[in-house]
């Protein structure tokens, strides 16, 4: 089991490292291929782009298929447009590269996590999928800082061409280790579409859209933040992605301790917390260097907790569409990724200053502490109702 869920953390690790490596390296993907760092963020929104249409695409039309195989050719997918994304030479060309390289993105975690979820007794799920998830976090302690440095000293290709290497073992740890897992006898296209008829799917789904649009607001301009706002060398980066790393390392760990408390009172919680740090993460940026690393720590750790509990509800009340509500937290995932650097891009463009992503990323959170009350009050009324 343990080594089930460290092949399908390798591939969470891989796409963590090329998620994230882009916002490290804004100015020299930017310089790379001739655009400022605003139009660079929309390089980000492409990968996003990518794993919404690719998360409920590739996950209901490869629910019939056995869900070790569909693993494998998602994650060889991937090594392979990671590949295209190191030899793209051009702004188009890297758009394309980008959005392929997200198509597998989503449907890879949706799926691993009924995989994972099933290899543990049901009390332990939020505990498989969070060390499932625990690849990507892990990606942003090693994998994103080395990439982004491998970036800076022998450009910004060469992270794509080492993420398509890390796929490549990834398909064999997971053709080695993980079990053989037939297709769901009972799942069709129609079965897993029918869990786009329940309000709980919607409102888990806009939870993350919006909940997780204001750390995307926020982290998709680190760099430029921590070096205009903060001071700090473009030298010490990988050293800031690093530390958000361990945030969000912590934050995947506590996920489930947290989740024992109830998942939707967790979720509310945790979405509290995120609005009042991005509240502050701005002034704290700018009042000391010290406070702007604990930032980045809050801002790794406070949305890590929420992730995998928002995978455990979704798996929860989708009922018969698991793997495409599984797969569709990471589509909405990467909306909030997509439209985190739109609005971010958005006031910079304004010429507002680097602290107003934050900013709109607070308000962000706050309309989704709205959409959990009302996912509560709802499950309230349902249960009021059976009584």
């Amino acid at each position: 089991m343990r080594l089930a869920l460290l092949a399908l953390a390798v591939g969470g690790f891989a796409i963590g490292t090329t998620e994230f490596v882009t916002m490290g390296l804004l100015p020299q993907v930017a310089d790379g291929v001739g655009i400022d760092i605003p139009t660079a963020g929309h390089v980000v929104s492409a990968y996003a782009a990518g794993v919404v249409v690719g998360a409920p695409v590739l996950a209901t039309l490869g629910s019939k298929l056995p869900r070790k195989t569909l693993l494998l050719w998602l994650m060889l997918a991937f090594a392979v447009a990671n590949g295209l994304s190191a030899l793209a030479g051009s702004y188009g060309l890297l758009m394309v590269a980008r959005f392929l390289s997200g198509l597998p993105h989503g449907a890879y975690f949706g799926v691993g996590s009924l995989v994972a979820a099933s290899l543990v007794p049901t009390h332990r799920r939020t505990w498989a999928v969070s060390m499932m998830i625990a690849g990507l976090t892990v990606a942003n302690i090693v994998g994103v800082p080395l990439t982004t440095r491998l970036g800076q000293a022998y450009g910004w290709q060469w992270p794509y061409a080492a993420v398509s290497v890390i796929a490549l073992v990834t398909v064999l740890a997971v053709w080695r280790w993980v079990p053989f897992c037939p297709a769901d006898g009972g799942v069709s296209v129609r079965s897993e579409l029918s869990a786009l008829r329940r309000p709980q799917v919607w409102l888990a789904l806009g939870i993350g859209t919006v909940g997780f649009g204001g750390m995307f607001a926020t982290f998709s301009f680190i760099a430029p933040t921590m070096t205009d706002l903060g001071g700090f060398s473009s030298a010490t980066v990988p050293v800031i992605l690093a530390l958000y790393g361990v945030g969000m390392t912590a934050g995947a760990m506590l996920s489930g301790p947290v989740a024992r408390f109830g998942l939707l009172r967790g979720i509310t919680v945790s979405l509290v917390t995120i609005a009042v740090m991005l509240a502050l993460f701005g002034p704290a940026v700018q009042a000391s260097q010290v406070l702007a690393l604990v930032a980045v720590f809050l801002l790794g750790l406070l949305p890590s907790v929420l992730v995998p509990m928002l995978q455990t509800r979704l798996m929860d009340v989708a009922h018969e569409g698991q793997a495409l509500a599984a797969a569709l937290n990471h589509s909405t995932l990467n909306i909030a990724n997509a439209l985190g650097a739109w609005l971010g891009s958005i006031v910079l463009a304004a010429g507002l200053g680097y602290e107003w992503p934050s900013r709109v990323g607070a308000m962000l959170a706050v309309l989704g502490v709205g959409i959990a009350l009302w996912s509560l009050a709802l499950d309230r009324r349902t249960t009021a109702r059976s009584a």
